[in-house]
């Protein structure tokens, strides 16, 4: 029994397909290698002692020092547990901030009708052309001048606005569908009651997306904590973290052991609100 011709078509694009399919995977698979290597590399030295990270054979595991967690929160000088609490505290107050803020404005310039509206737009975006170095002497004599400093007050309240963030709602709230407000407004509700009823239960992906981005730069944060917040029992993670590492004497592994405890809660925000992420992004126009 002979193959004809479009069978063999047939088996060579099957072939071809398993063949660019497996190497998908080992590629996929290399680059997932090589993403998880410094998180494997935090972990290592910081269950080892500091001659077994500087030493010159190194060792692919750890020797497992357990005691370098108690170190680590036992610390007089440091107290890396008030850091955490901190960072959290500050990170979900600025996340919320700016999603009630932000949204509100967004939702404001796109949808309320204004005459100024679209000058009161160029100058939200204005304010994305000013470096933050340039404002960043006049709020911290403002927060000074308020006695805000060593404070949440003063750790929190300046970052509740983002001109960019204001811009991606705007952007999000120009295409969101009029016909589900128009709606709500027949049933009676304002732009307030269409806003909270209609448009944020409708818009949970882009939210998600904004607050997992926003409570990573929160989080992160290290100038604007390390001005403001001059005790050692305002720092944040960010700013303790510096505090291991001085002229005189790094603790090495004090720093990985530090940093691994730090990049936990991201890791459980990312993957807690990864789906969400992904499809909020694809909503936003961030597209590149």
């Amino acid at each position: 029994m002979t193959t004809t011709a479009p069978q063999l078509g047939k088996k060579r694009r099957k072939r071809g397909g398993v063949l660019s399919n497996t190497g998908l995977y080992v590629s996929v698979s290399i680059a997932a290698l090589l993403f998880l290597i410094p998180f494997y590399l935090i972990v290592r030295n910081a269950l080892s002692t500091d001659p077994e990270i500087t030493g010159e054979n190194w060792k692919l595991l750890p020797s497992f020092q357990w005691g370098n967690i108690h170190e680590l929160f036992t610390d007089t000088l440091v107290d890396f547990g008030q850091s955490l609490w901190n960072s959290l505290v500050v990170a979900v107050l600025v996340t919320a901030g700016i999603l009630l803020i932000c949204s509100l404005a967004g939702y404001g310039l796109a949808r309320i009708p204004y005459k100024h509206s679209n000058k009161v737009f160029y100058a939200v975006l204005a304010t994305l052309m000013v470096p933050t170095s340039v404002t960043f002497v006049p709020s911290f004599v403002l927060v000074s001048s308020l006695g805000w400093v060593d404070t949440y007050r003063g750790l929190i309240i300046p970052g509740l606005f983002s001109g960019f963030t204001c811009f991606l709602f705007r952007q999000y709230f120009l295409g969101f569908p009029k016909e589900l407000e128009e709606a709500a407004r027949v049933d009676g509700l304002g732009y307030w009651g269409a806003y909270w009823r209609i448009v944020v239960p409708n818009s949970l992906n882009f939210f998600a997306a904004i607050a997992t981005i926003t409570f990573i730069s929160g989080w992160n944060a290290f100038l604007w904590p390390l001005v403001i917040g001059q005790d050692p029992s305002s720092w944040t993670v960010q700013v303790a973290l510096s505090s291991y590492m001085t002229s005189q004497t790094v603790n090495y592994h004090l720093i990985f052991m530090a940093t691994a405890f730090s990049i936990l809660p991201l890791v459980f925000v990312f993957l807690f609100l990864q789906r969400w992420l992904v499809q909020g992004i694809a909503q936003t126009g961030i597209k590149g």
